[in-house]
């Protein structure tokens, strides 16, 4: 997206018509036409809770997404804004603001669930607005965290324990911030000034204990420190005097109270500068395209009753990708052999080496744009049409040598229709007419560009005038019987050893063939170890941060007292560790 002319105000990405999701088609054309990696921010919270007022500071506008001004909600579904990146021309903000949670004329808990459970998924950072302090009743409102486990799946097949294995869910969800709008108190814990993300910390400790109530306490708790691998706090003054809240769109700076002034400067720049590109497991980063190919996996599972699934959302990007990736592959192939290629070329080796370079620069082009290629089916596919490719240019070679080959001899030889005329029907004609055909057959051979079928096209036009030289050596009274006896062989031993040659030269070209097959399986082989350990590095590096982030945590449970949850902790460890030394054998098969 070049500039936000392309998009001058928010639209609607997810319809919320009666509780139904629906997916809207302009807002998908607008991400389709997105080229860059994109962060996404989205923000969720109680309705009438300035989330709007927010998400317009960060696309530095007053005006854009609705604020409203009474105590009913404005936004419904999810509305989106695509701007330029305040710090980054490489990249595209995708801002999506939310309905409000907990809307009386909606009615309807699960609605604000999906909505919830979708703006985690499309997201790379969470903001999640309320008003006041971190209590539990701000806890109790933020129950749609405990039963993502029960709306989001990380895998197709999942294991019954996936509530307490978090580490498919780490990988894909995003950093969490939590807003505090309206906050009133003193930043003190036990006596001493703290900052938001310590204040965020202490509100985010176990209770320690077993029975119901504590469970109840802890899990919300637990769920953030679980699932979301980075968070903040940010804590904001009311922006102005009450009688002026209904007018923050139109209120100049110097009339906010300044401290919310600094305060949203600071939310702002934090997001800009730590917000991260959204990110697939594996590290594939979501352009406009594929951010628009999630949005429509996700409701669609949701619409049909099914759980909106990591995995397969993944994998039916990847079906995408992969497809374009092949075609692209292809297309960059054909262009070099377009432009390299002049046929017929000389040898069958010259062409079959062409086609090697352009196919190992299209299997590169394939394996840059393509990823979660299961079973290899979509490089089998390239490898496959390019085989057939390779063939189709033979067959054009074969035919433009033949077709060049051909003309060449209707005008070289055409003084041979001076037999038809009886130039050579008489004594001593024959050894004037071989005399005569050797000295075309020279001139044939001085042709430049004739391609690979100038002795094969050649020989056939030979044998085509085999009765026609027949008949004047029959005709030859110089010849004794003998004599013409000898010539008809040694005429017939020439064809042969022609055609020997000819045979011969057919089984090389086919070697040659078989020697750039082998070529081509060989390339094929190193590109595709090349990109398994690519993806092998990442998924380790992946695991590695999981696992930095899981035992930081079970730290700090320890810290806390809460060893059950420590134990607990220390079992998704142990699974992590084994399937990192997975991934480390990986490389011994390579």
């Amino acid at each position: 997206m070049a500039s936000e002319t392309h998009m001058p105000g928010p639209v609607c990405l997810i319809e919320n018509v009666r509780g139904q999701l629906m997916v809207n088609q302009e807002a998908l054309g607008i991400l389709s036409a997105i080229s860059q990696p994109v962060v996404v921010v989205a923000i969720m919270g109680m309705y009438r809770t300035g989330k709007s007022y927010l998400m317009n500071k960060l696309a530095g506008k007053k005006k854009g997404f609705s604020l409203g001004s009474t105590v009913q909600s404005h936004t419904k579904g999810i509305w989106m804004w695509c701007v330029p990146h305040p710090e980054d021309p490489k990249r595209t903000l995708v801002l999506l603001d939310t309905e409000g949670l907990g809307d009386v004329e909606k009615g309807d808990n699960q609605n604000d669930s999906w909505i919830f459970a979708l703006a985690i998924l499309l997201s790379s950072t969470f903001v999640y607005n309320s008003m006041g302090t971190i209590n539990q009743q701000a806890m109790d409102q933020l129950h749609y965290v405990t039963e993502l486990t029960d709306l989001i799946r990380a895998k197709s097949s999942p294991n019954t324990g996936e509530v307490q294995d978090s580490a498919d869910f780490v990988s894909f969800f995003p950093d969490f911030v939590w807003t505090l709008r309206d906050f009133s108190l003193d930043l003190e814990i036990e006596g001493e000034s703290v900052t938001p993300d310590a204040y965020l910390e202490n509100s985010l400790i176990l209770m320690q204990g077993t029975d119901e109530k504590v469970k109840n306490y802890n899990l919300p708790r637990l769920c953030i420190r679980k699932f979301f691998p980075k968070k903040k706090c940010f804590v904001f003054d009311r922006p102005a005097q009450r009688k002026k809240l209904a007018q923050l769109e139109t209120l100049h700076e110097d009339e906010l109270d300044p401290e919310f002034v600094e305060q949203a400067a600071e939310f702002c720049s934090y997001i800009f500068s730590s917000s991260r590109t959204k990110t697939l497991p594996g590290g594939i980063q979501v352009n406009g395209p594929r951010l628009e190919s999630l949005v429509q996996t996700y409701v669609t599972a949701i619409s049909s009753g099914d759980l909106p699934c990591m995995e397969n959302a993944v994998l039916a990007l990847a079906q995408i990708e992969n497809t374009a990736a092949v075609q692209k592959a292809l297309v960059h192939y054909d262009q070099q052999m377009g432009q390299k290629v002049q046929l017929p070329t000389d040898t069958l080796r010259e062409l079959l080496d062409l086609h090697g370079s352009c196919e190992r620069e299209a299997i590169q082009i394939f394996m840059k744009h393509s990823f979660k290629d299961v079973g290899q089916e979509f490089q089998r596919k390239l490898a496959a049409q390019l085989k057939d490719n390779c063939k189709t240019f033979c067959e054009r070679n074969k035919k433009a040598s033949s077709d060049r080959c051909s003309a060449l001899l209707q005008e070289i030889f055409s003084p041979l229709e001076g037999v038809k005329q009886g130039i050579y029907s008489k004594s001593g004609g024959y050894h004037l007419l071989l005399q005569k055909v050797q000295d075309l057959k020279k001139k044939y051979y001085e042709e430049p560009k004739k391609g690979i079928q100038a002795e094969e096209v050649l020989q056939k036009y030979l044998r085509s005038k085999e009765d026609m030289i027949n008949a004047i050596l029959q005709i030859d009274q110089t010849l004794t019987e003998r004599e013409k006896e000898i010539e008809e062989l040694r005429v017939k031993a020439e064809s042969a050893v022609a055609t020997l040659k000819m045979q011969e030269e057919i089984q090389r070209r086919s070697q040659e063939v078989v020697e750039q097959m082998k070529k081509s399986i060989d390339a094929h082989h190193s590109e595709l170890m090349s990109k398994m350990e690519q993806d092998r590095v990442q998924l380790v590096q992946e695991h590695k941060a999981i696992l930095a982030l899981k035992l930081q945590e079970q730290a700090n449970l320890l810290k806390e007292g809460c060893q059950n949850e420590s134990q607990q902790y220390q079992k998704e460890i142990k699974q992590l560790k084994s399937t990192m030394d997975d991934a480390d054998g990986i490389c011994v098969i390579l």
